[in-house]
């Protein structure tokens, strides 16, 4: 699949001529390389004159400079496959999860493994190891990840008003149906709050990997507690059952909504509605969430596993990958390497110009001014190490060590690394996405019984080719575990 992406990326560079897509023409020795960087984010009217002050320290630095295309959020998956299918030229792009490793499979993205210990060494060096096993697909390294918490912890969120008021005890609470006597008090005595908060994206905390990036999630998973080796259809596990018996529950007795199957509802925190919902921490997330409430309540937050589990969706969620048609992708690594190390060039990327939108206090910490709120907004968890932003006002001294404290405690999954090849089933795969896009809302949101619902379930996936799926699968699997030993 690699080569015949090169050779279209070669027929598309004729096409276009040589001096788009090759190196055949290069740039004056003495002419400084100008980086183009594809960014996820609303559009923001500052980032040119933020980029004029990046390219001055770069130049300075490195002897490159930078130029940066926003695209907004919801445009942004569309028009990187346009430009990546089209063999544009270009040398950095914003990636994540599911995308990033399509494209890496395909051969968009450029393996940086040599770069790294070269022009790449210092952030090489300086981001944890395990986001570099995330970025690695079938042996290379396929991207910069943000250098944020690494683990995925999944709470309980409850509204600390109605805690205290009826004085319950979260810490009690350790499966899914324990929240049972909470939400019987709150729906007895609080008509205007629902007891559990969801949309027609809900989905209870189970305790599997699924190994196939997708909004809803597909059955192939193995157990992230435990390395069994085995690929399950997690749907018709006794853990995911007992769990999905619960819900049901919940639902026959009105703790949450009736349309909670196709609601859109947000649930906002700035609405006091709601009593508990299901949320991914990190470490003081409860401060975000109290200021979301816009000071009406605060909240409590109470752990679904003890223990965070790395896996590869948390340390892709954020990725700078270098495309394999840059003509500068020492460069472009140099600059990578840059961003993720000098403090200076992350906080100007991230934050804009001191004195323009932001100011530093005396204590160093900062507060925003109305032009970065206005015009220089951006995606923090996109841009890069996050270790070496500075803190607002507001935010814990320890805020960075408590994140390393919260990576330290962390354990991967027995999946972490593993990326399936889906082109010897690319036919069942749809079909299977379909079937799960049928029958997995209904089944995730409890507006079903999920024993008379998993066997209907079970077979349609059956008939969409379950079983060859996971032959080959559980094949690429046992391969990529005996590689690791």
């Amino acid at each position: 699949m690699k080569k015949k992406w090169g050779v279209i990326i070669a027929s598309l560079c004729l096409l276009l001529g040589l001096s788009a897509c090759g190196s055949d023409e290069k740039a004056d020795a003495n002419e400084v390389p100008t980086l183009k960087w594809y960014m996820i984010g609303t559009p923001q009217k500052d980032t040119e004159e933020v980029m004029k002050e990046v390219n001055k320290y770069t130049e300075e630095k490195i002897g490159v400079k930078v130029e940066m295309t926003q695209i907004d959020w919801g445009d942004y998956g569309k028009r990187m496959q346009t430009v990546i299918n089209s063999g544009e030229n270009f040398d950095i792009a914003y990636s994540a999860a599911g995308e990033f490793v399509s494209y890496s499979q395909k051969g968009a993205f450029l393996p940086l493994n040599k770069y790294l210990d070269k022009e790449g060494k210092k952030m090489k060096a300086e981001l944890n190891d395990v986001l570099w096993e995330g970025a690695t697909i079938d042996g290379n390294i396929y991207g910069v990840p943000s250098n944020k918490e690494v683990g995925e912890q999944q709470v309980y969120v409850f509204n600390k008003n109605l805690v205290d008021k009826y004085k319950m005890d979260v810490t009690k609470v350790k499966n899914f149906s324990d929240l049972e006597p909470m939400l019987k008090t709150i729906k007895e005595n609080e008509p205007s709050i629902t007891p559990i908060g969801g949309n027609k994206d809900f989905k209870p905390a189970f305790p599997y990997d699924y190994l196939i990036d997708n909004a809803v999630p597909l059955p192939f998973a193995v157990n992230q507690y435990e390395d069994t080796g085995k690929i399950v259809n997690f749907y018709e596990q006794p853990e995911t059952l007992d769990i999905l018996k619960s819900l049901h529950s919940f639902y026959q007795k009105g703790y949450v909504t009736k349309d909670i199957a196709t609601s859109t509802d947000p649930w906002s925190y700035d609405k006091e509605n709601w009593f508990v919902r299901i949320e991914k921490y990190q470490p003081y997330a409860e401060n975000i969430w109290d200021k979301n409430t816009g000071g009406k309540y605060k909240v409590v937050t109470q752990p679904i596993a003890e223990t965070p589990i790395i896996k590869n969706n948390s340390v892709t969620g954020a990725i700078q990958a270098v495309s394999v048609t840059s003509q500068h992708p020492e460069e472009a690594v140099k600059f990578l390497d840059l961003l993720n190390t000098d403090e200076y060039l992350r906080n100007l990327v991230d934050k804009g110009i001191e004195g323009t939108h932001y100011k530093e206090l005396d204590d160093g910490k900062i507060q925003d001014l109305p032009a970065r709120v206005e015009r220089y907004s951006m995606p923090t968890y996109a841009l890069g190490n996050h270790f070496i932003l500075k803190l607002y006002e507001d935010e814990p001294a320890d805020k960075w060590d408590q994140f390393k404290e919260f990576n330290r405690k962390s354990v991967a999954s027995p999946g972490l690394g593993f990326y399936f090849d889906s082109s010897k089933v690319r036919t069942e795969i749809a079909s299977i996405t379909n079937v799960c896009n049928e029958f997995a809302p209904a089944l995730l949101t409890g507006t079903v019984d999920p024993v008379e619902y998993t066997e209907k379930f079970k077979a349609k996936l059956n008939d969409a080719g379950m079983k060859k799926v996971i032959k080959e699968m559980q094949k690429q699997y046992d391969e990529f575990r005996a590689s690791q030993e």
